[in-house]
C-alpha cells in the first residue's frame, strides 16, 4: 500500500500509473472534490499538518510519498522515527521545503547557484543589491512558494517590503541574465539505483510552467550531460528517494544554475506520460517501492507539453471534440479540476519527428480547450 500524501493532479497521475502495476494506494485529501480524491477508491480526508491525522493515516501503509512539499518536516521526522518509511525522508525533503536550507547545502557541495544570501529587512535587501550589479533583486520566503507564489522582482527598497509582510525568512537572489529555463529530471531509488531523463526547456508565464520542449532545443551536448550529472550528484548527496526535478537557468555565457529543486513527479517531466520509455510517475512509485527503475529514454525524437490553463470555457467534451478529430496524434490529459482563470486544469502531450508540427499542435490544442481560440 503506498500512501500519497496530497489530493492534487501529481497524486491523480502517480495513481493512473500505478495502476497496470497493481499497486494499492491510500489517499490523504482536504476534500473530495480534489483531483485524485475523484479516482482514488481509498481516500482520506483530513489535515496534513496534523500530526495525528498523519500517523493514523500512515498506520497500513507500506511506504509514504507525496503529491507536494508542505507537510511539517518535524512530523515526518517524527513518523521515521516511529517506523514509518517516508520516501523521500525529511533529512532530503527539507531541501526542497526551505530555500534557505537548499541554498545551503547546494553550496557546500559545491552546485552552482545564483548569487544568494538571507536578508532581515528591506535595508538588507539594498546592502545585497549593492553588493552585486544592483536592482532589479529576487525575494522568495523561504517556504510555502510554488507557482510563482512567494517570489518578487523588485526594482527598489519601497518594493523589497512586501515579502517581509508574510513574517517568514526572506531569501535574495541576484536576478540572473538567463537565455532560457531547462530542467533535469532523475530519479533514484534506496538502494541507489538511478536514471536520467533527457533535459528539457521550460517556458514559464506569471510563475506558471506554461510549455516543455523535450529534449531542449539546440542544447550542447556537453552541457546537457553536465545538467544530467548534476541532477544525479545533488540526489546522491541529498539522499533523495523518487523523483528529483532540477530547475535550471542557462546563463548567456554558457552556464548552468541551479532555481530549485521539487522532490516529486513534476510539470516538467508531465511529457513522460506519452514521451518516454517509462513515464516520471511510474518510475517515481517504482523508486519509492525499491523496484527496479524504467527505461527513461524518449519513444520520439521530439515531444512538446503545453499545460491546459483555465479560461472562460468549462465545456470540454465540446473541445474533445474538436481536438481529437483535428489531431488523432494528441494525447490529452485532464485533472478533473473546475475551471478557474490561469488555474492548470489539464496537460496536452504531442510527440513526432518535426519539431515546429509537434509544438504547433500543441499549443493549438491547449488553447482550444482553454478558449483562446475557437477554431
Amino acid at each position: 500500500m503506498v500512501g500519497v500524501i496530497g489530493g492534487g493532479q501529481l497524486a491523480r497521475m502517480m495513481h493512473q500509473a500505478g495502476i497496470p502495476l497493481g499497486i494499492r494506494f491510500k489517499l490523504l485529501a482536504y476534500t473530495p472534490q480534489e483531483s485524485a480524491a475523484q479516482v482514488v477508491g481509498t481516500t482520506v480526508l483530513g489535515d496534513y499538518r496534523d500530526l495525528d491525522t498523519l500517523r493514523a493515516f500512515a498506520a497500513d501503509c507500506d511506504v509514504i510519498t507525496f503529491d507536494h512539499e508542505h507537510v511539517p518536516t518535524e512530523h515526518l521526522r517524527t513518523l521515521q522515527a516511529e517506523g514509518v518509511a517516508v520516501r523521500p525522508g525529511p533529512h532530503a525533503l527539507v531541501n526542497a521545503q526551505d530555500k534557505g536550507v537548499m541554498r545551503a547545502k547546494l553550496d557546500s557541495i559545491g552546485v552552482p547557484c545564483p548569487r544568494h544570501r538571507l536578508v532581515a529587512d528591506p535595508a538588507d535587501v539594498t546592502a545585497f543589491a549593492n553588493e552585486g550589479e544592483g536592482y532589479p533583486v529576487v525575494l522568495k520566503t523561504v517556504r510555502g512558494g510554488y507557482d510563482g507564489k512567494g517570489v518578487w522582482v523588485v526594482k527598489d527598497e519601497t518594493e523589497a517590503a512586501a515579502p517581509f509582510l508574510a513574517g517568514v525568512p526572506v531569501l535574495a537572489e541576484e536576478k540572473v541574465d538567463f537565455l532560457r529555463e531547462l530542467a533535469a529530471n532523475v530519479v533514484r531509488s534506496p538502494s541507489g539505483q538511478a536514471v536520467a531523463y533527457p533535459v528539457v526547456e521550460s517556458v514559464q508565464e506569471n510563475g506558471i510552467c506554461a510549455e516543455v520542449t523535450a529534449p531542449a532545443p539546440d542544447l550542447d551536448p556537453a552541457l546537457s550531460d553536465e545538467a544530467q550529472q548534476l541532477a544525479l550528484r545533488i540526489a546522491g548527496e541529498l539522499d533523495i528517494t523518487g523523483h528529483l526535478a532540477v530547475e535550471l537557468f542557462q546563463t548567456r555565457d554558457g552556464r548552468i544554475l541551479v532555481n530549485e529543486l521539487a522532490m516529486r513527479p513534476h510539470n516538467s517531466g508531465h511529457w513522460t506520460q506519452d514521451g518516454a520509455v517509462t513515464s516520471q510517475f511510474e518510475n517515481h512509485l517504482r523508486a519509492v517501492l525499491d523496484l527496479p527503475l524504467g527505461d527513461p529514454r524518449p519513444r520520439a525524437k521530439w515531444t512538446v507539453m503545453v499545460n491546459v490553463l483555465g479560461g472562460d470555457y468549462p465545456d470540454m467534451y465540446r473541445a474533445f471534440l474538436h481536438c481529437m478529430a483535428r489531431d488523432p496524434g494528441l494525447k490529452i490529459h485532464m485533472y478533473g479540476k473546475d475551471v478557474k482563470p490561469g488555474r492548470k486544469v489539464g496537460h496536452v502531450n504531442v510527440f513526432g519527428d518535426d519539431l515546429e508540427d509537434v509544438r504547433e499542435r500543441a499549443r493549438h490544442a491547449a488553447a482550444y480547450l482553454r478558449g483562446t481560440i475557437t477554431e
